[in-house]
């Protein structure tokens, strides 16, 4: 049976057998170790990250007495579920993405990590409730996401079941735990509500490249 430590776009940690391409955590311990079951905390900490996989020759037991390892399909995932890159194990990747948020923000140096944190911190989407920041779809740069409606379901319904779809290039690909598993065309017009914190879509839109499950390619 899969732990519940899989991380999806919404912020959410649920049980899923696909592991992803990144690993991160959100400052400590969410878990019990006898049981492995989370506890109802989400977070500990406001300096959530995300890391690789493989660092030097560290082990770790998974759920054990350290913090609560959570994994991703991918970055872009990472990103828009409120993560950054890891200053450690992910440096040159924390540093491009500090260096294309400061850019995007017109500061005169790069953010410090904790400066980056708080930010996030602030625009999360509240674990649990619907996404709540509209954007114009046209502007919203490569490996941000949106969510969009179930054809089943009213947007309008308190009740909606809403879906991930991330942006590349004219396309948007629905997110699905383990790839990407459908696109469609982007629409060239109208608003959609951004998953995406808004600080992280201005330094995407400044130019820093997140790592892509290659499901996205074959999508």
């Amino acid at each position: 049976m899969p732990l519940q430590n899989r991380v999806t776009p919404f912020g959410e940690i649920v049980a899923i057998a696909a592991r992803g391409l990144l690993m991160g955590n959100r400052g400590g311990r969410l878990h019990d170790p006898g049981t492995k079951l989370l506890s109802g905390r989400r977070w500990q900490s406001m300096a959530w990250i995300a890391c690789d996989l493989h660092y030097k020759d560290r082990r770790r037991v998974i759920m054990g007495h350290g913090y609560t390892e959570l994994f991703f399909l991918d970055e872009v995932t990472a990103l828009t579920a409120g993560h950054r890159p890891c200053y450690t194990c992910r440096r040159a990747r924390a540093l491009a993405f500090a260096e294309a948020w400061a850019e995007a923000h017109g500061l005169p140096r790069r953010p410090r990590a904790g400066e980056i944190d708080r930010c996030l911190h602030r625009e999360r989407t509240p674990l649990g409730m619907r996404p709540h920041f509209l954007e114009p779809l046209p502007d919203l740069p490569d490996g941000s996401m949106i969510a969009l409606p179930s054809a089943e379901t009213d947007p309008d319904d308190p009740e909606a079941i809403w879906q991930a779809w991330a942006i590349k290039g004219d396309r948007l690909l629905r997110w699905d735990g383990d790839g990407y598993s459908e696109a469609r065309a982007r629409p060239a017009s109208g608003l959609a509500y951004a998953l995406t914190p808004p600080s992280t879509i201005a330094a995407l839109a400044s130019g820093y490249r997140p790592l892509w499950h290659p499901s996205a390619e074959a999508a």
